[in-house]
């Protein structure tokens, strides 16, 4: 609204006051409203009762459009809205970004007792709650672009603004905010799963000692202590509960199936066999894991509301694709993913093409950090694995005899060839792979490695995502065009010849980093974090407003850094 208008109606606001023995405290409510506004607008850092407001120009526009008359008369809506506020710390969310403190002490029972003065703030810092709330249980409190604490609301000014309109209209504070939250079963579990782990914050979680690998059958002290341990997790059975061993120190039989369940729930070999990796996820404080969850709910607040009824997700964290459609797991299946210093990238699009018997054009940096050293050592190599060498492109380009070439003289600065790996059972992408286009030039594909498949870390791609049964995939994608199917599928890729094919619909793929989530079965997954970024996410999460809304520390969270095509 142009400030003119509002000092107008801040003026006639005034005159009123003059012309009246008595002021309405729901005018002098309003008038307060007005100077509040005005200075958002004008860009000045508005505090109320010392608490700074975020949702500027969502409030500016809330309050606009009801002529800067107070919104929380009721009581219920208020209580609501406190209820809601406290309850987010079951989100991984803190209330005290909330104004919970001040709300609790002030907007209980009938705040028309109070002057119209705090009346106001106590309005404006209500509607502030709702707003950035909502702001953040729709995306995020972290904005995983900008890698920092967002305060501003400003991608969903229109959306939420109507949403707390609604809300008042109706007193139902509690409805209008749950209908932000990720409509998804896989954030819902975790919330649950949060909820039983904070449980067992407090309880006393002594550290087990490092030692001898413990077999079935073994006696050690340190099964008292695991014992327990698999119990408060839930990991050991019922009826090993119920009816304990005479020993307590010794490893039993019925011990081990709980034993295995840990580990491969925690992402470890599951052989029952007790050593250092298992002790160590043995000996995570609950609050280690709580933390992961909230991690993990936070990257489920930056995805879409609905991820489509067919869809392909990526868990880099957890080494997995699953195909999903109507809700349900279709298929699932191993990927590998890249190195620790060649990260695959959290991102979203979708895959529109499939790419037969695919030729590799090796990306610079990989030839001149990877490649070039493998030429010079073994002549043959390049032969061996089937790479051209070419210089120039598009119609200058020309192919270029790698014996002629001086390799060892070559330097990084100085390189005018670029390699590229013909089709056929040594190159890196495999017999086929998946198209989505992006900035990051990643993708899915087959690879001649299977071997890999069989370990528990797969962190050994150069940033794209390899895929284990990719054949698999692609019927899946291609179920519906009546033309392909998995045997004339694999007609095209006996011909050897490279071939592209259009999905009939482009299907949405989701790559995802979650190092928690509640698998089919309801059990709790934990996995490394593998390229460290949990504790930066979380730090993030813990940052609270400043007054000037700009206490925010950029952290890394995934976003591709480096473009570049690679395998």
């Amino acid at each position: 609204m142009p400030a003119f208008k509002m000092r107008i109606q801040a003026l006639l606001l005034s005159l009123s006051l003059l012309t009246l023995s008595w002021v309405s405290p729901s005018l002098a409510a309003s008038e307060a409203i007005v100077s509040r506004v005005e200075a958002l607008d004008a860009g000045f850092p508005v505090e109320v009762l010392g608490k700074p407001l975020f949702a500027r120009e969502a409030l500016s526009r809330f309050y606009n459009a009801r002529e800067y008359q107070p919104a929380w008369h009721s009581p219920i809506a208020r209580r609501q809205l406190i209820e809601a506020v406290h309850a987010v710390s079951r989100e991984g969310l803190s209330p005290e970004d909330y104004h919970v403190t001040l709300l609790t002490e002030l907007a209980y029972g009938d705040i028309h007792q109070h002057s119209p003065e705090l009346q106001a703030d106590l309005d404006m810092l209500l509607s502030d709650a709702f707003l950035l709330l909502g702001a953040h249980l729709l995306d995020g409190k972290v904005d995983p672009h900008t890698r920092q604490p967002d305060w501003s609301v400003s991608d969903q000014q229109p959306h939420l603004i109507k949403k707390l309109a609604t809300a008042l209209a109706t007193n139902d504070v509690t409805g209008e905010l749950a209908s932000l939250r990720p409509d998804h079963p896989g954030y819902r579990q975790l919330v649950e799963a949060r909820a039983e782990l904070t449980k067992l914050l407090g309880r006393p979680w002594l550290s087990i000692p490092p030692g001898d690998i413990i077999r079935p059958g073994d006696s050690d002290d340190r099964l008292l202590e695991i014992r327990r341990r698999l119990r408060v997790l839930t990991d050991l059975s019922e009826r090993e509960q119920r009816s304990p061993p005479v020993n307590l120190g010794m490893y039993t039989p019925e011990m081990k199936p709980a034993l295995m369940t840990f580990q491969a729930r925690h992402g470890l070999a599951p052989d029952g066999l007790i050593g250092r990796h298992t002790l160590e996820a043995l000996n995570m404080l609950p609050i280690e894991r709580v933390r992961q969850i909230d991690a993990s709910l936070e990257r489920w607040r930056w995805l879409p509301q609905s991820l489509g009824d067919r869809y392909v997700l990526v868990n880099i964290a957890g080494f997995s694709l699953t195909m999903v459609e109507d809700g349900l797991d279709a298929f699932q299946q191993k990927v590998i993913v890249g190195q620790p210093f060649r990260q695959t990238p959290v991102f979203s699009d979708r895959i529109r093409y499939l790419v037969l018997n695919p030729t590799w054009t090796i990306p610079r940096k990989l030839v001149i950090a990877d490649q070039l050293p493998r030429i010079i050592r073994d002549p043959g190599y390049l032969d061996r694995m089937d790479i051209r060498v070419y210089e120039g492109w598009g119609s200058n380009q020309r192919q270029v005899d790698p014996a002629t070439i001086p390799w060892a003289d070559l330097t990084p600065e100085e390189f005018p060839y670029h390699l590229i790996q013909q089709p056929g059972p040594q190159n890196a992408l495999g017999r086929i792979k998946f198209m989505f286009p992006n900035r990051y030039a990643v993708y899915l594909h087959d690879t001649p490695g299977q071997s890999l498949f069989g370990r528990i870390d797969r962190t050994f791609s150069s940033g794209c995502i390899r895929v284990e049964r990719p054949f698999e995939l692609a019927e899946w994608l291609m179920s519906g065009d009546p033309e392909w199917s998995r045997g004339t599928l694999d007609e095209a890729v006996t011909a050897q010849k490279t071939q592209t094919v259009m999905l009939p619909t482009p299907v949405p793929v989701y790559i995802e980093y979650w190092t928690a989530w509640v698998d089919n079965g309801g059990q709790l997954q934990i996995r490394s974090d593998i390229y460290h970024r949990d504790s930066t996410l979380i730090r993030a999460l813990r940052q609270t407003p400043s007054g000037d809304g700009q206490r925010m520390t950029p952290v890394y969270l995934g976003m591709a850094n480096d473009p570049g095509e690679h395998p």
